[in-house]
């Protein structure tokens, strides 16, 4: 079975449902036949290679909302992590354009580098304060995570695996993808947002034994996980990929860094 997931660099979500996603593997009695498929994601793809603004200031003026608010979301989304073994250093964290980090990460997927790479990039920016839009920053992670200093200059001033990033992104759109982390298993169902290690392993689980048959998955729901983008609704989890873009208010709705309150955690269906 294969999982594609979407996600951006610069979306803290991303992070933690990549940490939740290893850790329900490690629990899926057939882990060894499950491929992992990562998709190039942008919430920005008209920002500045690199933004200095600082992180919570920058995310209030977007999204429309208090600093405090999302200063609280923040320290919350820091014990999420640290539940799971990741060091979330929200308060260094540099805004930008990720899109010759994608290209990067598409680059070491050719070489057979992408594990090592995409994990010294994910750990630079969400644990380092690293401005991963830097094409210094890029060449010096990449180098350390074992890539040629020469080749990845090459790359990034040039466009090389661009069109990887874009395809990415259109089969995004197609498929009504507007917040990420995105799951989507056997290239039917789609779960929103940094779900609970247990809820994705549950559905890893449920969608596994439902292969080859036309059953649907059973309802339930709920509100479990945030997402960075347009919406993040408690409806989205174990929804078609077709209609694997969630709508209305919910978790982590209006973009990054949306935490659940006790009012969103309403139940709402499974779809299939």
């Amino acid at each position: 079975m294969r999982i594609d997931v979407w996600s951006d660099i610069l979306c803290p979500f991303c992070h933690l449902g990549r940490r939740h996603l290893e850790l329900a593997l490690e629990q899926f009695e057939h882990r060894d036949e499950i491929g992992v498929v990562w998709r190039s994601f942008q919430l920005d793809r008209g920002a500045e290679a690199v933004d200095h603004t600082p992180h919570l200031e920058r995310l209030a003026a977007k999204y429309g909302t208090t600093e405090e608010n999302m200063r609280a979301q923040h320290e919350q989304m820091a014990r999420d992590a640290a539940a799971v073994g990741l060091d979330f250093q929200w308060e260094q964290l540099v805004g930008g354009n990720s899109y010759d980090a994608h290209r990067l990460l598409h680059y070491a997927r050719s070489l057979d580098r992408e594990a090592d790479v995409t994990d010294r990039v994910l750990r630079a920016w969400y644990s380092e304060g690293a401005a991963i839009g830097d094409h210094d920053t890029l060449v010096r992670l990449a180098v350390e995570a074992g890539l040629e200093e020469s080749a990845v200059h090459e790359l990034l001033t040039s466009d090389d695996f661009g069109i990887d990033v874009r395809t990415d992104e259109a089969l995004a759109s197609q498929i009504g993808i507007t917040s990420v982390p995105m799951f989507v298993l056997d290239q039917k169902y789609g779960v929103t947002g940094a779900q609970p290690v247990e809820t994705l392993l549950q559905v890893i689980r449920q969608v596994w034994d439902l292969q080859g048959t036309d059953e649907e998955l059973p309802t339930g729901g709920g509100c479990g996980g945030g997402c960075c983008g347009d919406a993040c609704g408690s409806g989205a989890a174990e929804q078609p990929a077709a209609e694997a873009s969630p709508s209305g208010c919910g978790c982590g709705a209006g973009g990054c860094g949306g935490v659940c309150a006790p009012e969103e955690r309403a139940e709402a269906p499974v779809t299939s």
